[in-house]
């Protein structure tokens, strides 16, 4: 029993000592490389995980709550923009919404600025945006009014609240303006100024029915403006010019014997534009009327500049989210209902490499550009 008592003794000397040379592990990332434009994010439930799509491998994660809509890039500042919805119980109590600033030197919190507790908690790419001053970050509100907080990210502050009834999404447009998707088949058009303040508001007029053929809230950036898509596959390029909204004819993703064939745009995040060549890539499915959230069976490939197909490539397994590099050669990153990462050389459908486990419940993709 003496000699058990005197070897514990020891150990237990020894362990002290031990740990009173051990130092504490620091938290962070030091060192952080620059993001480059084979990089891309993926949403999930516990955060944003940033991957290098040429070697497959993870670089790192900025860390947010599963509300967060989605990130807002802002390259020229080594920034990153998203918002937050805080509980003090969790998912109840006291709410706190906040526009957290990510500094991309480390992935640490820089800043955080107390926004109205009124952000949509959908995992909408457009429910964030950034206009092109580079200052003032606009955020989608559904309470369920709708309205947009605008916060002033060079100096911290929430700058004031716009109220955009009826009409959702943001489009940024120009240096300090931006356009939204309204329930009468409108886009608005709305423009601050250096305070934040709203300064105009004009209101186009109606181009589709929301009844029988709404567009997707999800819009695509391409070289002029934006691209909307409808529900049976109606493309409309929108874009401002000298504080004029323009909208192009109508033109159309299928011909009448895919129509007949009954194809169609969908899936959770159906569409992508590589905007250095002007291609359109869009998730086709054979449905009928409101099928539009059915994953996809195959991806057509038009060139915007030409408004017709130029190929198509079908999947092994159904496709729920596509997403662009903007390098100048092209990879489309996908997810099929695996779960996993396919990523694809964007010009010849050669697979390229899978990420087997890309993080959990992921919902979204992004690149780091600053409107993706």
């Amino acid at each position: 029993m003496r000699f058990l008592m005197m070897s514990l003794l020891c150990l237990s000397l020894m362990s002290g000592v031990v740990e009173a040379q051990l130092e504490a592990e620091q938290i962070g990332v030091s060192d952080f490389p620059v993001p480059v434009d084979s990089w891309f994010v993926i949403k999930s439930l516990e955060g944003s995980y940033i991957f290098d799509g040429d070697s497959g491998e993870m670089q790192g994660m900025i860390s947010h709550n599963w509300v967060t809509p989605a990130i807002a890039s802002g390259p020229a500042r080594k920034e990153a923009y998203l918002v937050e919805s805080w509980y003090s119980r969790g998912v109840r109590g006291t709410r706190e919404d906040v526009l957290t600033i990510i500094d991309m030197n480390d992935l640490s919190v820089k800043a955080e600025i107390d926004i109205p507790d009124k952000a949509s908690a959908l995992s909408f790419r457009n429910h964030i945006g950034l206009l092109g001053d580079q200052r003032h970050v606009t955020v989608f509100n559904m309470t369920p009014a709708q309205s947009v907080s605008v916060v002033d990210v060079i100096d911290r502050e929430f700058a004031g609240e716009i109220s955009t009834p009826g009409c959702a999404i943001i489009m940024p447009t120009g240096e300090t303006a931006f356009m939204m998707i309204c329930g009468d088949g409108t886009l608005q058009y709305i423009g601050i100024g250096e305070d934040g303040k709203e300064t105009v508001r004009e209101r186009s007029k109606s181009f589709f029915s929301v009844d029988s053929d709404p567009v997707f809230d999800k819009p695509m950036k391409t070289g002029e403006g934006w691209l909307l898509i409808s529900h049976s596959g109606r493309a409309f390029e929108v874009s401002v010019d000298k504080g004029r909204m323009k909208i192009s004819e109508p033109w159309s993703l299928l011909s009448d014997e895919d129509k007949e064939e009954n194809w169609r745009p969908g899936g959770p995040q159906p569409f992508t534009v590589h905007r250095n060549s002007n291609l359109l890539y869009v998730l086709m499915h054979q449905g009928g009327v409101d099928t539009h959230h059915d994953n996809g069976t195959e991806v057509w490939i038009y060139s915007l500049a030409n408004r017709k197909r130029v190929g198509k490539f079908e999947f092994e397994e159904e496709v729920s989210h596509i997403l662009s590099s903007q390098e100048d050669h092209p990879k489309l990153y996908v997810f099929n209902k695996e779960h996993k990462l396919l990523i694809y050389d964007g010009r010849l459908f050669r697979l390229l490499r899978t990420i087997e486990e890309p993080g959990p419940g992921p919902g979204l993709l992004q690149t780091l550009a600053h409107h993706d």
